[in-house]
Order: structure tokens, then sequence, then C-alpha cells
């Protein structure tokens, strides 16, 4: 009975020493079925990282559980949670999502004109053709024209301010918007769902969320990836308690 107990012991010892251990394993990054390279691949866990070939392969020291992390300047980031099965299977597949592509800026350019060359003519004309819409005054009759004309200088000015007015309230809400920008632009739709465990509808209040804390500036200033995901694990543990603290 020692003897089965002490062999059942050492084999579970065996098998924990074997899933504690470091392990070489292989994989591949694609996207559309195409290889990429240069990706970054970073284990998370264990702070060490590494690239893909030409041919999208890499291979990395892993443990199970260990988180990668997987970069590329056109493409959304992916991350893995290893288990000791896929490293077991050694043939680990990335499907990449490519980001997508911004508009470029409008440069609006002054055009020159060439000056326009008024004649005498053109003034007799002018002046002839305002003394007659001036007939109103003295017959009474409505001929369609307006006598005194608009103050174009005036609607001018104020169409100006309006403009100036509708400017600063669109930069305002620009600067409001900036971290929500970021979150499109660098984090996939499905991390929200897929590793922080939100439901589809939590998503926009999340951000929301995060959005609302001062320390989303900063994530501004730095504009870096990790520290990004970083500051959405915090927060989604932050956004998970006051989600039950107001259920209770």
């Amino acid at each position: 009975m020692k003897v089965k107990l002490l062999t059942t012991i050492s084999f579970f010892t065996y098998q924990l020493s074997i899933s504690q251990t470091e392990k070489l394993v292989h994989g591949k990054v694609i996207s559309n079925n195409n290889p990429l390279n240069k990706v970054e691949v970073i284990n998370k866990t264990a702070k060490t990282s590494t690239r893909t070939n030409d041919l999208g392969e890499f291979s990395i020291l892993v443990r199970a559980k260990d988180s990668l992390l997987f970069f590329s300047k056109d493409y959304f980031f992916k991350r893995l949670k290893l288990t000791q099965e896929e490293i077991d299977q050694n043939n680990i597949l990335v499907n990449m999502i490519i980001k997508p592509e911004e508009l470029d800026e409008v440069v609006v350019t002054a055009i020159k004109f060439d000056k326009i060359k008024i004649f005498q003519h053109d003034i007799d004309t002018i002046k002839f053709t305002k003394d007659i819409s001036s007939l109103q005054k003295y017959t009474g009759v409505y001929n369609g024209t307006i006598t005194n004309g608009m103050d174009f200088t005036r609607i001018g000015t104020g169409l100006l301010n309006l403009f100036k007015n509708d400017k600063e309230e669109l930069k305002k809400k620009t600067s409001q918007t900036d971290f929500k920008k970021l979150i499109a632009a660098s984090i996939p739709s499905d991390f929200f769902t897929r590793d922080l465990k939100l439901k589809p509808e939590e998503k926009e209040l999340f951000i929301e969320f995060c959005d609302a804390d001062p320390r989303s500036k900063t994530i501004l200033e730095h504009n870096n990836v990790l520290t990004t995901m970083d500051f959405l694990y915090a927060k989604n543990e932050m956004f998970k308690k006051l989600k039950a603290e107001t259920k209770n």
C-alpha cells in the first residue's frame, strides 16, 4: 500500500515538475491566410520576446498559463493565454486582424486668382440699374428687388462667429473623445468580451468609465499598447466591483 502511494505521489510530482518547466513552442502568425513577418511576440508573463520570420513563424519559451502578446503596427494586437494542451500540441496558429485605414488629412491651399478689371462702362451700367430699382420710392410699384439691399458685412461677421463657436465646440468634443479614438484604433473589439469578460452591451459604458479616469490622459500621452492593456485590466476590476456593489 505504501509503495503504491509513493508511486502515485512520485507520478504527480513528476507531472507537476513537467508542467512548471519552460518549453520551446513553435507557432505561426497569419492574416487572411497570409504569413506576417516582423510581428513582435511577447511573453508578458516571463518578460521575453521574439519576432516572426518571413514565413510568419516564431519560437518562444513558455509555461502553461503564460500570456503571449502579438504586435504589428498595422494590425490589432492579439493576446493568447496558453493552456498545457496548446503547449503539448506545439503548433500555435495566430490570426491577426488588420486595422481600418485612416483618412489622410485634407490640406487646404491658398489659390490666387487674377485681379478683376472694372471699366467705366461697367460702372455706368451698375449705376443705371440702381437708379431703376430706386423708382419704387416714387411710383409705389414693387419690382421684386430689395431697395436698401442686405448688410452682407454684418451677416458675414455673424456667420464667422458662428463657425468660430462651432469650431471651438468641435475642438472641445474632440479632446473628450481622444481616449475613445485610441481604444478604437489599438484595441480589438473582442478583447472586451473575450479577455475582460464583459457583456457586449457593457463595452461602451466601460470605455466611458475608463475615459472619466484622469489617468486616461496619461495613456494618451504615452500611447503604449502594453500600458493601455494594464490600465484596462485594472479598470475592469474596479468596474466589476462597482457593478457588484450596485446590485447589492
